[in-house]
């Protein structure tokens, strides 16, 4: 199975592919797609539609079967909650035009998959994707977001296998 996770965010989406056999968890790739030019100078449309072209060629160039977003959280800002919305929105399109699953995770429970806390900060979540994933570069806190997300999502996938086969065999 190929999860391509991603962190969703207006200016910065990170985004991580892992390959996943059985336990065995491999690294592909992992990124971050930036709104080129300066943010305020572009309208909402031009960098919702350049973070879903960059998207976009990151799922054709590695063909994940699988995808895996962070829920959004909604603060005090309404109008920035809103505005992520908006990136979230972009970050499930691409991979549901293609025809691949897309797990949802809220980021309490990526942290406690990965971290064992569900609190944790930034640098202990990408400390433990560096653990899981040994020799991984990675390409800012926004990628190693999105490569915990696609690990949540394996833990998730596999538990959810495990169920299913039980209830099969019960039958």
């Amino acid at each position: 199975m190929r999860i391509l996770g991603i962190d969703p965010g207006l200016r910065l989406l990170g985004w991580g592919v892992i390959d996943v056999d059985g336990p065995r968890i491999r690294h592909v790739a992992n990124g971050v797609c930036k709104t080129s030019g300066k943010a305020a100078d572009m309208c909402m449309a031009s960098r919702l539609l350049d973070l879903y072209n960059q998207l976009t060629s990151v799922q054709d160039r590695y063909a994940p079967s699988h995808a895996a977003v962070e829920l959004t959280f909604v603060n005090k800002d309404g109008a920035g909650s809103l505005k992520l919305g908006q990136a979230r929105g972009i970050a499930m399109l691409v991979p549901a035009q293609a025809g691949i699953p897309v797990g949802e995770y809220a980021p309490n429970a990526v942290k406690k998959t990965v971290v064992g806390v569900g609190h944790a900060d930034k640098a202990q979540v990408a400390h433990m994707v560096q653990m899981q994933l040994p020799g991984v570069q990675i390409a800012g806190s926004d990628a190693a977001d999105a490569l915990a997300i696609a690990i949540c999502h394996a833990h998730h996938a596999q538990s959810a296998a495990r169920y299913d086969a039980a209830v099969r065999a019960a039958s």
